[in-house]
């Protein structure tokens, strides 16, 4: 081999001088997490507070179509197994992708022009809830479940409609870093408005019943649900005095082919081309991470009624001191989400709601005892607020704000779809095993979740 030229070795030299005269630059160190001032400061910004009555305005018509109503339908002797069937009410939230495209897009004539696209829609929803409550007080389930059922419906779909605009405008309102403590502000709100939905219409029906008079009362219920009714102001307020969101430029479509393409095709495409193959692996966890809450849910009111509660101690335990073990939950999943990143708290609160639901099956061999339901209740509240915060988090992060409200809707109908029809054989099951069985199946349930948070944690990685 000959020697290298002198061509050579000056080449050789200088591509040494070039390399230690510019040496690689060294990636920069990561972001240190925000202090714990700043991480509690957004909790008091006007995007934070404006969650907090809005979720109120979200959380209220869901437990009067599904967990208070199975308490009313069973009070009024309505058997389990029909009061799980009808629990299917809930797959209108499942749903709710289907019209999202519209209500992201479609303006309302003249009220979007007066309102902005969020806020018109958001005020239309709460119109139609309103008006399915209000025929929800009006029917005696005694008389035929059908009438109850459509306006169930009603309120349903309206709720649903609400959750479409209401998420799109929480997402638009504050950038991705805040989005942990905005989604903890309106689960705060949410689980609010459950104590009134929850406690709220089982006092006022118990305040509203005829003394001396045993049995159901459904001009008692009447009162309450009309009360419900009412309460529906505070989201309708909240709407009117806030401000729309910085509008996006939508593209103009030069037909309606094009129309129909980037309001149905394009948010669903544009998911597929962000995630290529893993789209599979997230849409898996979206669709059974709150299986095991969802399915136990259903029958929980019916358990209360089953085991001998009263109206009031249902009402104390479970609607009140329940749902402020949920508000710390969700405050404690917010705050730990920022601090420690979503995903660790995801996997945290699946294994918490699953194994929370064990406990209820302890309390079948307790009977009528208080304690135990508020120790029950308590740690399995707790355990949903957690995972609630986190798991909203995480969906908001996989939108794309282009997309905001068609893509979330796609999510958090996907998180409803199996677990509300697994949720209607429910009462057929505990019609069948018995409710102690019933609970440890569905603590079951949440074992495949916990697999799928490992796997989406070490992809993100």
């Amino acid at each position: 081999m000959s020697p290298p030229s002198a061509s050579d070795t000056s080449s050789h030299t200088a591509s040494h001088a070039s390399s230690d005269a510019f040496p690689a630059p060294t990636p920069p160190p990561p972001a240190a997490p925000p202090s714990w001032r700043e991480t509690l400061k957004v909790y008091l910004e006007p995007a934070t507070l404006r969650m907090l009555t809005l979720g109120f305005s979200a959380g209220l018509p869901l437990l009067l179509v599904l967990g208070t109503l199975s308490f009313r339908l069973r009070e009024a002797g309505v058997a389990r197994t029909a009061i799980g069937y009808l629990s299917w009410v809930g797959l209108v939230y499942a749903f709710k992708w289907v019209w999202a495209p519209l209500v992201d897009r479609m303006p309302i004539p003249l009220l979007t022009g007066m309102l902005g696209r969020r806020r018109s829609w958001l005020l239309v929803a709460q119109a139609l809830v309103v008006a399915g409550l209000i025929g929800m007080g009006l029917n005696d389930p005694r008389d035929g479940l059908p009438p109850l059922v459509w306006c169930a419906l009603l309120v349903a779909f309206g709720s649903a409609t609400q959750d479409i605009a209401l998420d799109a405008f929480r997402i638009e309102s504050a950038e991705t870093r805040k989005q942990a403590a905005l989604a903890a502000a309106y689960q705060t709100g949410y689980r609010l408005a459950m104590i009134w939905a929850g406690a709220g219409v089982l006092w006022i029906a118990a305040w509203a019943e005829i003394p001396g008079t045993s049995g159901y009362q459904n001009q008692a219920w009447k009162i309450a649900y009309y009360a419900m009714a009412a309460s529906m102001a505070v989201g309708v307020l909240t709407v009117l005095l806030s401000a729309e969101p910085a509008q996006r430029e939508l593209q103009r479509a030069k037909n309606i082919a094009d129309w129909l393409r980037s309001v149905l095709v394009e948010p669903f495409a544009d998911f597929l081309r962000r995630y290529k193959w893993e789209a599979v692996l997230i849409l898996s966890l979206i669709a059974i991470y709150r299986i095991s809450d969802v399915v136990m849910g259903i029958m929980a009111n019916p358990f209360y009624v089953d085991m001998g509660f009263t109206k009031d101690e249902v009402a104390n335990v479970s609607k009140v001191f329940g749902v402020i073990m949920t508000l710390v939950g969700a405050f404690v999943g917010g705050v730990l989400s920022m601090r420690l990143g979503v995903m660790r708290v995801l996997m945290l609160g699946a294994v918490l709601s699953a194994a929370s639901n064990l406990l209820f099956a302890w309390m079948t061999t307790r009977g009528h005892d208080l304690t135990a339901l508020v120790a029950v209740v308590s740690a399995d509240n707790l355990a949903g607020g957690i995972a609630s915060a986190a798991f909203i988090a995480y969906l908001s992060s996989l939108t794309n704000i282009s997309y905001s409200a068609t893509q979330y809707a796609l999510f958090s109908s996907l998180m409803l779809l199996l677990p509300k029809f697994v949720a209607g054989y429910s009462g057929a099951f505990v019609d069948a095993y018995g409710y102690s069985t019933f609970f440890v199946a569905t603590a079951v349930l949440g074992l495949p979740v916990l697999a799928l948070v490992a796997l989406a944690s070490r992809r993100l990685r």
